[in-house]
């Protein structure tokens, strides 16, 4: 293992083999790190949620993931192997990211939300709680997602939706998508557009609303790019 100056580690966390720590980082107690991870300065991990409950369950760092600079990742998620989670990034219980997925810096991923393998989510996105990102997808800068049509005018029993993200979709820079949204297989939404309703496979949106404009060519399918 090797460790940067000040590095506070809870005797009760699991290090595997080969870790690497930045300096002033912070393990808390309910975390597991397996082998090869490295975890960039002042990375916080395994952090209680100041609302909501991780029931429990501890942080696990999957084998070869990279946690960048003041990452914070709450008790409960779950972090792939090989996936890497950017700087100033912010992970919230319950949430799981697959392998080699990448969070990009100053993203956020609310509570109860599952994240494919090989997923991108690029700088400053924001995805909601309980939402399902399939994978492959591909979601650019500045994206946001919501979950609560009321705006928090609800009682106790409402239950949120955030939106469904298919496999190898891919949402433009600064898209909004609304609550409980599907965005369909190797669907295409443009950049700036705002989604009210679900999009079919295949299908290139645009707009505000969005409204459909074309198919997305066999050429642009992630099949011709693996």
């Amino acid at each position: 293992m090797h460790q940067g100056a000040n590095l506070v580690l809870s005797p009760e966390a699991e290090v595997g083999a080969g870790v690497s720590f930045g300096a002033n980082v912070v393990v808390h107690d309910a975390v597991i790190i397996g082998d090869g991870v490295t975890v960039g300065d002042g990375a916080i991990l395994g952090k209680q949620p100041a609302r909501g409950d991780a029931h429990g369950e501890p942080l696990r760092i999957g084998e070869g993931a990279t946690v960048c600079a003041q990452a914070i990742l709450c008790a409960g998620a779950t972090i792939g192997a090989g996936a890497i989670v950017g700087d100033q990034a912010f992970v919230r219980e319950r949430v799981t990211i697959g392998s080699r997925s990448v969070l990009g810096r100053g993203s956020c991923v609310e509570n109860d939300t599952v994240i494919g393998d090989r997923v991108v989510i690029q700088s400053d996105a924001y995805i909601t709680a309980h939402c399902v990102v399939e994978d492959d997808a591909f979601i650019a800068p500045g994206v946001r997602t919501t979950n609560d049509d009321t705006m928090n005018r609800h009682g106790e029993g409402h239950a949120l939706r955030g939106a469904r993200i298919c496999r190898a979709a891919r949402i433009g820079g600064a898209a909004v998508l609304t609550p409980g949204v599907v965005i369909g297989e190797e669907a295409f939404v443009a950049a700036g557009a705002v989604v009210t309703a679900d999009v079919a496979p295949r299908a290139v949106v645009m707009g505000v609303p969005a409204r459909m404009v074309r198919h997305v060519p066999d050429e642009q399918l992630l099949e011709r790019w693996r």
